[in-house]
């Protein structure tokens, strides 16, 4: 089998939330120098990549995805001096940055906002999307990510702007041309500064549809069909890769919320739009409820999850690759989300990083996945940062329930889930800061912490150092061929991954139940070697076994 070889397909990539990493100063909120202190760590753990989530102005309304200047850093997380010290130490380790690019939207407080709300004559007015209501309200019935109407009316001049988040989050108008030219002109100033690509915050919104029409009122986002892969995304894209990535080393990443995997071949690859990969949202809003809301309880089985990442592993084989990862700074820890935070919080977590490193497609590791953090157990509203569950708890209030009523789904959905501080030891804040962290962490530190982790040779994350140098040193892991095996089984996902005469096969139990795998017949092998596994093994048969409570198994099949 040829295979087309990339640094970024073999890359283990791990996020980095700059405001919950590491405090340097004191002050409670994590910062650049923070994370230079940890290059050794990163080195140490043995990651490929760091994706660093935004570090520019910002005054925060969305934790730095409302950017007030793409060209400089925010105060509270140093300067530009101590991004390049940070740059430099990561590039001394073999590490490459990727950074975020936030341009579906600007902060209102961004100088071409405050300048497009001015007049309607000013030179910036087209650099948003401003328009008159209809009827005494805004212009269309779309709805922000966050809640309430995508539109705020300008009393300045009596216009509504658009934005499909937080009201200080207008969004930028991309059919101007002078706009997409200002941000790759900002893009190449990036890359010129020596970064190694872009992971792009929701880029198939940033088209919307001629003409603004009403949404469907019954969809989880109103008016999602007019924005999502909208009707000039793909030459929008092409036009960026063509202005500013075409013929450069670097790595692309786009957050799609809306597509699927038909649309995700028209985004990949220089036949298509010229991105190197997309996060698809597939699998992570297999809970939602009925509504296709975040804010709504719903179930997810194994066999529906395993249709959904099978979908994406064989579809695009070929024609684009793959992402692979179950959370990041926008959902649930993935821990308490797929496995088990409580009695088998270990063994869960393992098994969820077996089948990160085992997918084909790039494996995306968020802070503290590799101690296996979980969920922060919120009991008032007050504990509560993120812009969109402060919102939603807002809105059940006026509606007469009491933050007791929702505990349960903030709980279980909330973003600062994934933002309480990283957890190094089990000092009173974590070895987080010296100070009062930001927002509160979580109180299992004093077990769950990297101390201890890297203490104990059995731990979470001296599995995933295993695992990362298992899938460096084992091509058929990155480029094999995946074929889904027992696909209706309740418990189980197995799957081999082949590369020529190379196998794999993967058994991961996703219950705390001991079923019994079974290889299919058809899977015929003459010796089978234990590659990796999370509990110890006696043998190396996997013809047919017992699996414990979130065992998982790596098999070389020859």
């Amino acid at each position: 089998m040829d295979v087309e070889r990339e640094w970024w397909k073999e890359a283990t990539v791990y996020q980095i939330y700059p405001r919950s990493f590491r405090d340097s100063d004191g002050d409670g909120v994590g910062d650049i120098p923070g994370i230079t202190e940890k290059a050794d760590y990163l080195d140490e753990l043995g990651v490929d990549v760091v994706w660093l989530n935004p570090v520019y102005a910002s005054p925060n309304a969305d934790n730095g995805y409302d950017i007030s200047d793409y060209r400089s850093i925010m105060d509270e997380f140093g300067t530009m001096e101590d991004w390049g010290q940070l740059l430099a130490a990561l590039h001394d380790r073999d590490i490459r940055l990727i950074m975020d690019l936030v341009v579906n939207h600007t902060s209102d407080e961004h100088e071409w906002f405050r300048k497009s709300r001015e007049s309607k004559d000013s030179d910036y007015r087209d650099y948003y999307i401003w328009r008159e209501g209809e009827d005494g309200g805004p212009p269309n019935n779309w709805e922000g990510a966050f809640g309430g109407s995508a539109w705020t009316y300008d009393e300045r001049t009596g216009e509504y702007y658009l934005h499909l988040f937080d009201e200080k989050q207008p969004d930028l108008n991309w059919d101007n041309p002078e706009v997409r030219q200002r941000v790759y002109d900002m893009m190449e100033w990036w890359l010129e500064k020596g970064i190694d690509g872009f992971r792009m915050d929701v880029i198939d919104l940033i088209s919307k549809a001629e003409g603004l029409p009403d949404g469907d009122p019954d969809s989880g986002w109103v008016g999602n069909e007019h924005f999502m892969g909208g009707p000039r995304v793909h030459d929008y894209i092409r036009e960026m890769y063509e202005e500013v990535l075409q013929g450069r080393d670097v790595m692309t990443v786009g957050e799609m919320p809306g597509a699927t995997v038909d649309e995700a071949k028209q985004y990949l690859g220089p036949d298509g739009d010229g991105l190197n990969m997309i996060f698809h949202f597939e699998h992570v809003t297999l809970d939602y409820g009925e509504d296709g809301s975040r804010w709504t309880m719903g179930e997810w089985s194994l066999p529906e999850f395993k249709r959904v990442f099978t979908k994406w592993q064989t579809e695009l084989e070929g024609e684009g690759w793959n992402s692979a990862y179950l959370g990041n700074h926008d959902w649930p820890r993935m821990v308490s989300r797929f496995g088990d935070d409580g009695v088998y919080r270990i063994e869960s977590a393992k098994m969820l990083a077996t089948m990160l490193f085992t997918l084909r497609g790039t494996t995306y590791i968020y802070q503290g996945d590799e101690i296996g953090m979980t969920n922060y157990p919120f009991e008032s509203v007050e504990e509560v940062r993120d812009v969109s569950a402060r919102n939603f708890v807002e809105r059940k209030r006026s509606e007469g329930y009491d933050f007791d009523d929702v505990k349960d789904v903030v709980r279980h959905r909330s973003r600062d889930n994934a933002r309480t501080p990283m957890q190094w030891s089990d000092e009173q804040y974590a070895g987080f800061t010296d100070g009062e962290p930001w927002i509160p962490v979580n109180p299992d530190h004093e077990t769950v912490n990297v101390d201890e982790a890297m203490a104990n040779e059995e731990s979470v994350w001296h599995y995933y150092r295993n695992l990362i140098d298992l899938r460096h040193e084992n091509d058929v892991l990155v480029y094999g061929e995946y074929d889904l095996l027992l696909e209706e089984d309740p418990d189980v996902y197995a799957y081999l991954r082949t590369l020529d005469d190379e196998r794999a096969l993967v058994v991961l139990n996703f219950t705390e139940s001991t079923p019994t795998f079974t290889l299919p017949v058809d899977v015929t092998y003459d010796e089978a070697e234990l590659m990796v596994g999370n509990y110890a093994v006696a043998g190396h048969d996997p013809r047919s076994f017992e699996v414990r409570p979130y065992e998982a198994r790596v098999y070389r099949l020859t």
